[in-house]
């Protein structure tokens, strides 16, 4: 039997009626069904922390934190950032079947610094042993820090942040076969700066797929992430530098979490849903706390963000997140998917390797159900804005409006003992009383990225 476009497999005859406000309440439900707000968290592995610093590895006596991840043939395979005797960083390596337990984990560091830029050699600096201004992790002397991996086609390249103890830590790139990179044959390519000298540059990562030809770039500059579009990857370390093209910036209000600054975690994990970025970031109100959110960007122009966390996912609240070189730090530098569930790999305070993990369509569910993004202008962008707004609206405080007089209002409605007049031409308010006739200019517009509050230097 058919009704209203549909089949109805039923023995029992409903009347007409019935059947309709049947399918009608039917058609209604999935039409509006929204997903009940949940917050977005991380699960801790109970496991916690799964790499401490070795004692009698003297690379790696004092810090193994801040782990680069990919998941390939069977396995997730770590890069680590390592501390240890000379206070120098390099990269340890280890590798698990499950994504918890990294029972390969390899008694030697497999990548060192190669370059002055890296710290190789240095001189010391005045006030040695005082921790200087780029230094972070304990890692005084510099080296080769916070590492991302990505695999396109048969490279796996290798984003960090490069140190010489001295001078504005840099982004600089490597890569490796992916052949030799799963048969643990380091045969890493000569590292080059890929940021621009004077500046302080983080947070970088490689998009796993070209987008309209181009490769995909994120780094950080403070306090926004920035994207750069590029035809190649072949860097000379010289004249070319990564530009900041686009940016995702800070959120606007100083009670967001997220307000202070932000930088990419992973490299973005492809999804029927878009591009899933991890990142960490620092809130003004949040005494300098490093937490965990996660954005959705568009898949075919990573530079939009469709969802961003409201509320951190991850924030650093059990012991081995606080007692480090750093207390309240929870850093993300890798993540994989492994069937169906998302794995988050992060340094703890500094000192140690963690991982959490949620089930991925549940999160990428509620993400972009109920954590929708607001557009979020730039300040180069409300200050274009601004040249739009009357005069009256601007300034270092609210304003009242300027009042002009008009003689010949248009359309009048009484109400009570006021009469309102609407101008149609001009979308203005007048207000009469008496003889006089005063007509409130246009309101201005809100600036975006206030979420509905009231703008500094508008009046509304």
């Amino acid at each position: 039997m058919f009704q209203y476009g549909r089949i109805i497999h039923s023995k029992k005859v409903l009347d007409d009626t019935c059947r309709h406000r049947k399918e009608t309440k039917m058609a209604r439900g999935k039409k509006t069904r929204k997903l009940p707000n949940i917050k977005l968290v991380l699960e801790r592995f109970i496991g916690n922390p799964i790499f401490k610093p070795h004692p009698r590895h003297p690379w790696e006596t004092k810090a193994v934190f801040n782990p680069a991840a990919i998941y390939e043939g069977g396995k997730v395979h770590l890069l680590y950032r390592a501390l240890g005797d000379t206070d120098v960083s390099t990269l340890g390596y280890a590798s698990s079947t499950d994504g918890l337990n990294f029972k390969d984990r390899l008694p030697y560091p497999v990548y060192v610094p190669r370059e002055p830029f890296e710290g190789v050699n240095p001189t010391p600096r005045p006030g040695a042993g005082i921790p200087g201004m780029y230094t972070s992790g304990g890692g005084e002397m510099g080296g080769c820090e916070d590492p991302r991996l990505t695999r396109i086609d048969d490279k796996v390249y290798l984003t960090y942040v490069a140190y010489d103890g001295r001078s504005q830590p840099r982004v600089a790139l490597s890569s490796i076969l992916l052949k030799n990179f799963l048969d643990n044959k380091w045969k890493w390519k000569k590292p080059v700066l890929i940021s621009p000298p004077n500046i302080v540059n983080k947070n970088a990562c490689i998009l796993p797929e070209k987008i309209n030809g181009k490769y995909v770039i994120f780094h950080r500059v403070f306090p926004n992430i920035l994207i750069d579009f590029v035809d190649d990857l072949d860097f000379d370390g010289k004249s070319r530098w990564l530009t900041g093209q686009y940016e995702i910036p800070v959120r606007a209000l100083s009670s967001d979490w997220d307000s202070r600054k932000v930088g990419c975690g992973p490299p973005p994990l492809k999804t029927k849903d878009g591009w899933l970025l991890i990142y960490q970031a620092v809130g003004i109100c949040g005494e300098y706390r490093y937490k965990i959110g996660a954005m959705l960007l568009d898949p075919k122009d990573p530079t939009k963000v469709l969802a961003r966390s409201r509320e951190p996912i991850l924030e650093p609240d059990v012991s081995y997140e606080n007692e480090g070189w750093k207390a309240g730090v929870v850093y993300p530098c890798g993540a994989v998917i492994i069937n169906e569930r998302l794995f988050v790999y992060y340094g703890g305070a500094d000192m140690v390797t963690c991982v959490a993990s949620v089930k991925l369509n549940g999160f990428i569910e509620q993400l972009a159900e109920n954590h929708k993004e607001t557009v979020v202008k730039s300040q180069a962008q409300i200050s274009a804005m601004s040249e739009n707004i009357p005069e009256s609206a601007k300034g270092s405080g609210p304003k009242r409006q300027k009042i002009t007089v008009k003689k010949k209002p248009r359309e009048v409605i009484v109400v009570k003992k006021k009469r309102i007049e609407k101008s149609v031409a001009e979308k203005s308010i007048v207000v009469r009383r008496g003889t006089k006739t005063m007509e409130l200019a246009p309101k201005p517009p809100l600036v975006s990225g206030t979420h509905g509050r009231k703008a500094k230097g508008t009046s509304i």
